[in-house]
């Protein structure tokens, strides 16, 4: 898979894109410190095989888009300390990026599908970019961080001190996704560590996950923003999701006027393999009566 740049919104953008591109376009956003690569090749291939051109990319301060690294690693902690803090950017301007990448490439409006943090983003594109914006997908997301907060464990697995060298890193990355992952599915580790060596390869500094995470803790409530929206919505949510918990989906369905809420048994904070035929249906369903719309 040929991996992409582009300007977009005054940064370098990296991406990839699968499928037919005469087909109508799907965007892609990955979650908190993720890079493209965690949208499984496998899940790509089988919803481009569905009559779509996907594209996946790199959110600023991640993978090979632009980092914003002379800022510096934020005081996390001083957050939860209730220091004021001045975050480099919020997720509306994450969001400003996609709404830019869609433009530059000539793919909006698109089907929108976000994951976590990329939830939000999607979420925020929607409001934002009404015009950017065919059917939007928010997936193991919410409207707001007071809303769905994760457990003290799941908690503590993502606040952790970030890894210093590939080994420790995989092994993080290992660990974490064991805590928060699909509490009703196989846990692919072999996959886990393979995602994560790529990952720190393309990418090996954490600072950039602190700076996206302060934006998300910055970041205001898009409840009011989501009962404004007029699109075609869809909720997907996992039961046993412990970092983004369960309520957390059911606000975002119930501000969205019309918002279809799939609550999936057994899925936590990961996309197992074993969800992805039901997902991908469900995603291919909205757009479709989205399209004939």
């Amino acid at each position: 898979m040929a991996v992409l740049t582009t300007k977009a919104n005054g940064l370098e953008l990296a991406y990839e894109q699968f499928g037919n591109p005469d087909n109508p376009p799907v965007l892609l956003i990955m979650g908190l410190g993720a890079q493209m690569i965690s949208w499984p090749d496998g899940f790509c291939k089988k919803l481009a095989d569905r009559g779509f051109h996907l594209t996946r990319y790199d959110n600023r301060d991640t993978g090979l888009s632009t980092h914003f690294t002379e800022i510096g690693t934020p005081d996390i902690e001083a957050y939860f300390r209730g220091e004021e803090q001045n975050p480099p950017y919020l997720v509306d301007d994450m969001a400003d990026d996609a709404a830019s990448l869609l433009d530059v490439l000539s793919l909006s409006p698109a089907h929108v599908v976000g994951v976590s943090m990329g939830g939000m983003i999607a979420q925020a594109l929607a409001i934002n970019h009404p015009g950017s914006v065919r059917s939007l997908t928010s997936i193991m997301s919410t409207p707001s961080m007071s809303v769905g907060a994760p457990t003290d464990e799941a908690l503590a697995v993502i606040m952790a001190p970030p890894a210093t060298n590939k080994e420790g890193y995989i092994e993080q990355s290992v660990r974490t996704f064991a805590a928060i992952g699909s509490p009703g599915f196989p846990y692919d580790e072999k996959r886990q560590r393979t995602i994560a060596a790529e990952s720190y390869d393309r990418d090996p500094d954490p600072s950039g996950t602190a700076r996206q995470l302060l934006a998300i803790m910055c970041s205001s409530d898009r409840t009011p923003g989501l009962q404004q929206l007029d699109v075609p919505a869809l909720v997907i949510h996992g039961t046993g999701d412990p970092l983004v918990q369960p309520e957390a989906g059911e606000a975002t369905a119930a501000a969205i006027r019309g918002a279809e809420l799939v609550l999936e048994e057994g899925m936590g904070h990961d996309l197992p393999e074993g969800l992805w035929t039901d997902v991908i249906g469900h995603i291919e369903a909205l757009a479709r009566r989205a399209d004939a719309a």
